[in-house]
């Protein structure tokens, strides 16, 4: 998703669940394979989750335009996914569960076909900072579905926005809401309709950039996404990965809005939260989220 890390391995994954014969899965793991150097013990990893599906799934279906077009990309590309094997593994479990459905990434980058490809029939949609690099994306693979947005915030106002938050009555989790709510600078505004028209199923954060004391920080992403977690009119909970939670910023915001007692797996650098409606919560009145 992002750009600020070195990338050091990636992989692709298959399942029974899907319309995906073993021929393809095969394909796929060939090409991230071959453009990248990694680890024997991450390539039988893969090759175990390979030789999971039956061979009756082979006779299911056929693989979409998209996963024949993420198979081209990875095997002509040196760069790959940038989470880990074991990172990407939480999301496409609740994937093989979930889809086709509607999957929300913050951030667009090299794991953006994987994303896409992992959701197949489904409605995955990136949102990115930087509109240029939406262009240099979307010409090497101009089927992602993205948006530039706008970020109103900057990762050294962090402190004083959790101020801000405890203090504005339209942050508080049984008056928030995103779609023109200028009071509340933690929730995004501004962005596009289908952003806010969709009731997503999974989301991703993995962007925007916060790294540097200027950069939009995912202060705003954390907390909206929490917001459209509790607004859930339909079944079931939303899920929610939030990607580089060993920096300051992402883990307390996660704390704060996502709640540990959501959080259902901790692996690497990523922390997956289950979030239910406030309709299914015990308490959801008051000034706080957790």
């Amino acid at each position: 998703m992002k750009r600020e890390d070195t990338v050091r391995n990636g992989h692709f994954l298959a399942d029974r669940r899907w319309l995906f014969p073993i021929v393809i899965a095969g394909l796929i793991a060939g090409a991230i394979v071959t453009s990248s150097f990694i680890k024997a013990a991450d390539y039988s990893l893969l090759c175990s989750v390979a030789n999971t599906i039956p061979p009756q799934g082979v006779g299911n279906g056929s693989a979409t335009p998209i996963q024949l077009q993420a198979i081209i990309h990875y095997a002509t590309s040196r760069i790959t996914p940038q989470q880990n094997f074991r990172e990407i593994s939480v999301t496409f479990d609740v994937l093989k569960k979930r889809s086709p459905c509607n999957f929300l990434v913050f951030g667009l980058g090299y794991d953006s076909m994987m994303w896409t490809s992992l959701n197949p029939n489904g409605n995955t949609i990136f949102l990115e900072e930087d509109p240029k690099w939406v262009q240099t994306v979307l010409k090497d693979a101009p089927v992602l579905h993205a948006h530039p947005v706008k970020y109103r915030t900057q990762l050294k106002e962090a402190d004083a926005l959790l101020s801000h938050y405890r203090s504005e009555p339209s942050c508080f989790p049984s008056e928030a809401y995103l779609r023109g709510n200028d009071k509340c600078k933690l929730a995004l505004t501004g962005f596009p309709d289908e952003f806010y028209d969709t009731e997503w199923d999974l989301i991703m954060i993995d962007a925007p950039r916060g790294y540097f004391p200027e950069a939009p920080g995912r202060m705003a992403a954390i907390f909206s996404a929490a917001v459209m977690a509790r607004n859930r009119k339909g079944s079931g909970v939303t899920h929610v990965f939030l990607h580089d939670v060993d920096r300051r910023v992402e883990k307390v915001f996660a704390e704060e809005f996502l709640c540990r007692k959501y959080l259902v797996k901790s692996v690497g650098r990523l922390w997956h939260f289950e979030i239910p409606s406030a309709a299914n919560m015990s308490s959801h009145g008051g000034a706080q989220f957790c």
